[in-house]
């Protein structure tokens, strides 16, 4: 099993910044990759970015140039810069973890809260 905690959201004001951080703790994978996800109110959940094992990334067009996603492996831990924050923005943002880099995200944290006013 695999334990996920999601740290540092919050309320900042359109064109701030804030880093999202997310623990792991439990048993770990070779070939594995660690996303961020995000689901505003009344709409679904999306795809934000992805790190895979080998250090490769991936954005959604929608915050690509303004988000980056990094990992400290000594630390167990995923982070997520956002710069250039947007109203559109704000969502429950979750970090998970695809045990094989299948696509398929097995591991969930339980979420925290960024909320970026105009």
């Amino acid at each position: 099993q695999v334990q996920l905690v999601e740290s540092g959201g919050g309320l900042v004001q359109a064109g701030g910044s804030l880093r999202l951080s997310c623990t792991a703790s439990g048993r770990t994978f070779s070939m594995y990759a660690e996303g961020w996800f995000r689901e505003a109110p009344g709409k679904e959940r999306e795809f934000v970015a992805r790190i895979r094992w080998n250090g490769m990334t991936d954005y959604a067009d929608s915050v690509k140039g303004r988000f980056t996603i990094s990992r400290e492996n000594d630390k167990s831990a995923m982070y997520l810069q956002m710069n250039s924050l947007k109203p559109e923005d704000t969502a429950v943002y979750y970090c998970a973890v695809d045990r094989y880099s299948d696509g398929e995200y097995d591991y969930w944290g339980q979420g925290t809260q960024v909320t970026v006013s105009s």
